[in-house]
């Protein structure tokens, strides 16, 4: 019995090692962090993640909202296998599924947005055997306009020096256009005056020889 002790140290020694050496498993969670929406419209909470084990019918995602003046945390929506939606209160009818478990995409699609929306909801990903990691949060602000942010200003910079090097290319290619149907009409001309003049000429040589033959 004694002799036995020092092997099975031996194999508890190696089995922490092994454990030390084996990759922690833990979720990745991303996010867009803050998100800005008009009262009345849709808006997608988009959540992504990554994960060391393969996905498979283990994977659990929870869904929840941290109103912003305070109050306990809402169930907002749940997904293992299938999707569950919220069977009352505040979400209920108004939160669809919209993610893609396969290309690790677990967003939802919030519908009706109210002022009262405004909050943080929460995004769990579960993924045996990753079940540790952070939470996904995402700081909802819903608004009467949106904001016109440096990006907008950048984009709408960016549309209009494109609308206008359009434009310059267009009219670039119209002035080419029709200055060579000027100079295609101005040689059509020129082509047909010398025509005239030679069929002139020509007329006038006839004369004279017609005159010298009758002398």
């Amino acid at each position: 019995m004694y002799g036995k002790s020092p092997m099975c140290a031996v194999l508890f020694l190696l089995g922490i090692q092994l454990t030390a050496l084996w990759p922690i498993a833990a979720v990745e969670i991303y996010t867009p962090r803050v998100l800005e929406a008009v009262n009345g419209t849709d808006v997608r909470l988009k959540c992504t993640f990554s994960s060391f084990a393969p996905v498979g019918d283990t994977l659990t995602v929870t869904w929840n909202f941290r109103p912003r003046d305070g109050g306990s945390e809402q169930f907002v929506f749940y997904y293992h296998v299938d999707p569950f939606r919220p069977m009352s209160g505040r979400f209920k009818d108004r939160v669809v599924w919209d993610g893609n478990p396969e290309r690790y995409d677990v967003s939802i699609l919030l519908w009706k947005l109210q002022f009262d929306d405004n909050g943080t909801y929460t995004c769990q990903v579960k993924n045996p055997p990753d079940v540790d990691g952070l939470i996904g949060e995402i700081q909802l602000s819903v608004v009467h306009t949106v904001r016109f942010s440096e990006i907008h200003f950048l984009a709408l910079a960016i549309g209009s020096a494109c609308a206008l090097m359009v434009i310059i290319v267009i009219v670039v290619v119209l002035f080419q256009h029709f200055r060579k149907k000027r100079r295609a009409e101005r040689a059509h001309k020129v082509v047909e005056i010398k025509s005239k003049e030679e069929e002139k000429l020509n007329q006038e040589k006839k004369v004279s020889v017609y005159l010298e033959d009758t002398d």
